[in-house]
C-alpha cells in the first residue's frame, strides 16, 4: 500500500514538475524562515535560566513619582540589601550591585580599559550559579579590595599561569587582589560581568540612607515562598524605613498620606530573573533588554510566513483539480474509497512536505549568518541534537497536514459519474475558498509592508529631529581623568588645530551611558517641606565651553562667561526646569535652592546650597525619544572630568582622530586612547529599533516572495484553464492588452479586498507600537498608499508575465480540436 502511494505520489511530482518546485520552494522558503526564528526565540526566552535558583531569584524594583518625574527603576536604596533578610522571612539572602562606569586596569605596565566592571555583594556566587574554575567558592568576596575576574579576563593579563593571590591596578591607584576565576558569562545572561569587584569596600554600599536609588537589587527566596505576598510587604519597609528618612528631610510634621495625596508616590516591587530580559526595560538596567512585544510579533511572522507557503500548497492543488479529476474517478470506480483517496493525497503532501524540510535546514543555515549580522546574535543551528531533528520531523508532519487537510477532501469528494464525463465548470476551481486564501496572503504582506515602512520611518524620524544640540561631527575622548593635571593643557592644544572648532569637559552629555545624577531643587523663597514646591532635576556639571561646543541655545539670559566670575555658583535651566520652578517674575537673576548632603552620608536638611539662574537653554532630548524632556539645571565645574567633546570641521575624521591621538599618547603614555562619535552614539539609543526593522524588511521580501510564487502558478492555471476562452477572444478581434486586463481584474480584485482588511489591522498594531514612544511619526495615508502600491505592482508584474504569455499565443494551438 505504502509503495503504491509512494508510487503514485512521485508521478504526480513528474508529471508537473513546474508546480513541484513551486510547492517545495515556497514551503522550504517558508519553513527556513520559521527554523529561524524558532531558534530566535528559543535563544530570547532561554535568559538567566541556567542559574540554579532562577526560579528563586527576584531583582527588586521601584516606583517612584517625585518632584514632576515619573520614574521606573532596576535600582533601590543601598540599606536594602542588608535590611530585606532581617525583615522578611521569606528572603533566603540578597546581593547588591554599584555600576562605576569603566575602568582602566594594569597588572604592571599599560592600561587596558575594562567596561565589564561592576560592584557586589558578598553572597554574588551563593545566589547565581557562576562556576569557578580557580580559586575557593569560599568568601570570595568577604574582604575589601578583592575581586574575581572572569575566564578572559585571567587569560588576557595573566596568560599561561594562575590569576588568584595576584593583583591588578584600577584607574592608577587601587590594588585588587584577585581570589577567584570564573568561567565567561553566557550570552543569554542579561548581565556579563568581567571584573567582580567586592562591595565591602565601597563606602556608598555601607551608606544608611534610605532616599538614595543607585543599587540594582536581588534576592534569593526560600523554597516555597510567596514572591507576590513579598510585594505587599514592601509596604511595612516603606513605613519602616522610608517614611522616617522622608520625615527627616521634609519636617517632623510629615506624613505618607499627606506624601501620597500630593500625587508623590514610592513602590517596590520583586520581578523575577527569568523575566527580565523580555519583561523589564526599566531606567538602570544592567544592559538593554528585548521586549516580549517582539517576541510576539516574530511569532506572528513565522506562522504568518508558514501560512503563506502552506496557502500556495491548498491553492495549486484545488487549482489543479482538473488535471486529477479523471484519476479520482477511475479509482472510485475501481473501488478506492474516499478514505483511500484522502490517505492517497496527504500521503503526498507529507512527502512534499518531507522533503521541503530537508531543503529548508539548507536554506536556513545559508541564510543563519545573515540574520546572526542583522540581529545582533550568534545562533547555530543544532545539527547534533537527535531532539532538534524529531521536531523537524513533527514539524513536518503538522505541515503536511495543514497543507493538504483541505485539497484531500476537495479532490476525494469529486463524483466519478461526472468527472468520468468532463463535468467540470472553467476558470477557477474552488473559487470562493481559494480567493479567500489569495487575500489572506497579500493582507499578511500588505500588513508586513506598513509594519516595515512604520518602522523606518520612526527611525529616520528620530534621526531627523531637531534635538535641540548637533550631534553631527563631535569626538569624545573617553578616561580624560588618565591624563591628570594636563587635562586642561590637551584640550588647548587640541582646540589650536584648525580642523577643531571647539572642545568642552564634562561626563554629563546627551545621549546614553554618560553620566546622570538628580537632586530635589526649589525657588528660593517656597518652603521646602510643602512638596509641591520640590522638582528633581538632573545636575549636570559642565565646563565654560559646554553650551557653545554642542550646539545649544540660550533662549534667555547668557551662557557662562569668564568675565564673570560669579559663574562659579551660577546654573543654566532647560524649559522643563523653568516650568517645574514656577519662578515669580523673570527668572534670571533668581536663585534656587537644595538640600546639602549625598546619597552616602545622607541630606542635612538644616543646610541649604544656592544656586543663581543666569541663562535658559531650549529644551534638548538626553534620553531616548520614547521619554518625555525632564528638567536639567547645568552648573560650572572647572575640574576636568569625563569625556573631551571636540567639535571638528573636517571631513577627514581620520585625520581628526591622528591629531587628538598622537597628543593623547604624548601627554598620557601607557594609557589606552578611547573614543567614540556623538552621532553613533545617539544611534546605539535606538539599535534595537534598527535591528527589528532590517529584519522584518528581510521578513517582508520572502513573504511577498513566497506569495508570488502562489500566484504565479496560480495564474499559469487560470491562463492554462481559459485558454480556448482567450483563442475565441483572440479569434473574434480580441488584443493582447485586452486579454491581459481580463485575466489581471480578478486577482487586482482581490489585492484590494487585501487591502481593505490589512489596513486596519496595520494601523491598529503598529500605533501600539509607537505608544512607547513620546515623540512619534504620524501613521499618515502615505504609508499605507506606499504599502498597497508595491503589493499591488508586484501582483501586476508576476500576473502580467503569465497573462502576456498567454495573450500572445497562438489561437489556432488552442481552439485546432474544436
Amino acid at each position: 500500500m505504502f509503495e503504491n502511494i509512494f508510487k503514485t505520489a512521485i508521478r504526480s511530482f513528474l508529471k508537473t514538475k513546474t508546480i513541484s518546485f513551486i510547492n517545495v520552494l515556497g514551503l522550504s522558503l517558508g519553513i527556513a524562515i520559521c527554523i529561524i526564528i524558532a531558534l530566535f526565540l528559543s535563544n530570547e526566552m532561554s535568559y538567566d535560566k541556567h542559574h540554579a535558583f532562577a526560579d528563586r531569584i527576584y531583582r527588586v524594583n521601584s516606583h517612584i513619582i517625585f518632584g514632576g518625574n515619573d520614574l521606573n527603576l532596576a535600582i533601590v536604596p543601598a540599606p536594602m540589601a542588608e535590611a530585606l533578610p532581617f525583615d522578611f522571612p521569606e528572603v533566603e539572602a540578597a546581593v547588591h550591585f554599584r555600576q562605576r562606569g569603566s575602568f582602566l586596569v594594569k597588572r604592571e605596565d599599560d592600561n587596558i580599559k575594562e567596561s565589564n566592571v561592576i560592584y557586589a555583594g558578598k553572597d554574588f556566587f551563593k545566589i547565581f550559579t557562576v562556576p569557578l574554575i580557580d580559586g575557593s567558592p569560599e568568601g570570595v568576596l568577604d574582604e575589601p579590595q578583592t575581586m574575581a575576574i572572569s575566564k578572559k579576563t585571567a587569560d588576557k593579563f595573566f596568560p599561561n599561569e594562575s590569576a588568584v593571590g595576584k593583583s591588578l591596578i584600577l584607574d592608577n591607584e587601587s590594588d585588587f587582589k584577585i581570589t577567584a576565576v570564573y568561567e565567561d558569562m553566557p550570552a543569554n545572561s542579561h548581565f556579563h560581568f568581567d571584573l567582580i569587584l567586592s562591595a565591602e569596600g565601597l563606602e556608598e554600599a555601607k551608606s544608611p540612607f534610605w532616599l538614595g536609588n543607585n543599587f540594582q537589587t536581588y534576592l534569593l527566596l526560600r523554597e516555597g515562598s510567596d514572591p507576590s505576598g513579598l510585594n505587599d510587604k514592601f509596604k511595612q519597609l516603606i513605613a519602616k524605613h522610608i517614611e522616617p528618612a522622608l520625615a527627616q528631610v521634609m519636617g517632623e510634621d510629615f506624613t505618607m498620606e499627606e506624601f501620597q495625596s500630593s500625587g508623590n508616590m514610592i513602590e517596590y516591587s520583586v520581578q523575577n530573573l527569568r523575566d527580565i530580559h523580555l519583561k523589564s526595560n526599566l531606567q538602570g538596567e544592567f544592559e538593554p533588554n528585548f521586549s516580549i512585544t517582539y517576541i510576539y510579533m516574530f511569532v506572528a511572522v513565522a506562522l504568518f510566513i508558514l501560512l503563506l507557503a502552506c496557502i500556495n500548497f491548498m491553492n495549486l492543488s484545488t487549482a489543479r483539480s482538473s488535471s486529477r479529476a479523471k484519476e479520482v474517478g477511475v479509482r472510485k470506480a475501481l473501488g478506492s474509497s474516499k478514505m483511500d483517496l484522502k490517505v492517497q493525497f496527504l500521503a503526498e503532501t507529507f512527502l512534499v512536505s518531507l522533503v521541503s524540510f530537508a531543503f529548508a535546514l539548507f536554506i536556513a543555515s545559508l541564510l543563519l549568518p545573515f540574520f546572526n549580522e542583522l540581529s545582533g546574535r550568534s545562533l547555530e543551528i543544532p545539527f547534533t541534537d537527535f531532539g532538534f531533528y524529531l521536531i523537524l520531523f513533527v514539524g513536518a508532519l503538522f505541515v503536511g497536514l495543514l497543507a493538504g487537510i483541505y485539497p484531500s477532501f476537495f479532490l476525494s469528494a469529486f463524483e466519478p459519474a461526472k468527472v468520468l464525463k468532463g463535468n467540470l465548470s472553467g476558470g477557477m476551481k474552488s473559487g470562493s475558498v481559494r480567493s479567500t486564501l489569495v487575500v489572506f496572503q497579500f493582507a499578511v504582506s500588505i500588513i508586513l509592508i506598513i509594519a516595515t515602512v512604520s518602522v523606518f520611518s520612526q527611525i529616520s524620524y528620530i534621526q531627523e529631529k531637531e534635538l535641540g544640540f548637533n550631534k553631527d561631527q563631535v569626538v569624545m575622548i573617553e578616561d580624560i581623568y588618565a591624563l591628570g593635571d594636563q587635562a586642561q593643557s590637551f584640550k588647548e592644544s587640541i582646540v589650536q588645530n584648525s580642523l577643531i572648532e571647539k572642545g568642552t569637559f564634562s561626563g554629563f552629555l546627551p545621549v546614553s551611558g554618560t553620566w546622570r545624577s538628580d537632586t530635589p531643587w526649589w525657588a528660593e523663597g517656597r518652603d521646602p517641606k510643602q512638596q509641591e514646591n520640590l522638582v528633581s532635576i538632573q545636575n549636570w556639571s559642565v565646563d565654560i565651553d559646554y553650551i557653545n561646543t554642542l550646539g545649544m541655545k540660550i533662549i534667555d539670559g547668557r551662557d557662562f562667561s569668564m568675565d564673570f566670575p560669579s559663574d562659579s555658583s551660577g546654573v543654566i535651566l532647560n524649559e522643563t526646569a523653568l516650568k517645574s520652578l514656577n519662578f515669580d517674575g523673570n527668572p534670571v537673576g533668581q536663585r534656587i535652592a537644595s538640600f546639602m548632603g549625598n546619597n552616602t552620608d545622607g541630606i542635612n536638611m538644616e543646610e541649604f546650597e544656592y544656586k543663581t539662574v543666569i541663562g535658559v537653554v531650549e529644551n534638548f532630548h538626553f534620553e531616548s525619544l520614547k521619554e518625555n524632556i525632564g528638567a536639567v539645571m547645568i552648573f560650572l565645574d572647572r575640574k576636568p572630568q569625563g569625556y573631551a567633546s571636540f567639535r571638528f570641521n573636517a571631513n577627514d575624521t581620520e585625520e581628526v582622530i591622528d591629531i587628538i591621538e598622537s597628543k593623547w599618547k604624548a601627554m598620557a603614555p601607557g594609557q589606552p586612547f578611547n573614543y567614540s562619535f556623538l552621532d553613533e552614539r545617539f544611534g546605539e539609543m535606538y539599535k534595537s529599533e534598527t535591528r527589528i526593522g532590517k529584519v522584518f524588511a528581510a521578513f517582508t521580501v520572502f513573504a511577498i516572495f513566497i506569495a508570488c510564487l502562489g500566484l504565479f502558478a496560480l495564474t499559469s492555471f487560470t491562463a492554462e484553464q481559459r485558454r480556448k476562452e482567450i483563442g475565441i477572444r483572440k479569434a473574434l478581434g480580441a488584443s493582447v492588452g485586452g486579454i491581459v486586463f481580463l485575466l489581471s481584474r480578478e486577482f487586482t480584485k482581490l489585492v484590494l479586498i487585501a487591502f481593505v482588511f490589512a489596513a486596519p489591522l496595520a494601523w491598529y498594531g503598529m500605533s501600539q507600537w509607537l505608544e512607547d514612544y513620546q515623540f512619534r511619526i504620524d501613521l499618515g495615508w502615505e504609508i499605507f498608499l506606499f504599502s498597497a502600491s508595491v503589493v499591488m505592482l508586484v501582483a501586476w508584474l508576476v500576473i502580467g508575465m503569465q497573462s502576456i504569455k498567454a495573450a500572445r499565443a497562438n489561437p489556432i494551438n488552442s481552439l485546432r480540436s474544436e
